[in-house]
């Protein structure tokens, strides 16, 4: 069996001094949320349903991209004010 190739969609906001980025796949609704504040970097995988698009845009995240998820999770740049 073939695996597809699944194009991402990415989320940020900024939330009480701390960054939250999400990545969630379009197909299972499956993703990955990093919290980053000036001390602490968070990781957790999600479960979601079908209603996240609309939670999202009502919590006030708006649409990020790959890059910027990515550079964060690996390290490789820090959060700005």
């Amino acid at each position: 069996m073939q695996q597809k190739n699944i194009i991402h969609s990415y989320y940020k906001k900024e939330e009480k001094g701390s960054l939250v980025l999400l990545q969630v796949n379009p197909e299972t609704f499956q993703g990955f949320q990093l919290t980053i504040s000036d001390t602490v970097k968070t990781k957790k995988k999600l479960q979601y349903d079908e209603g996240i698009y609309d939670a999202l845009a009502v919590d006030g995240f708006v649409v990020s991209g790959a890059l910027e998820f990515n550079l964060h999770l690996k390290g490789l740049v820090e959060k700005q004010d």
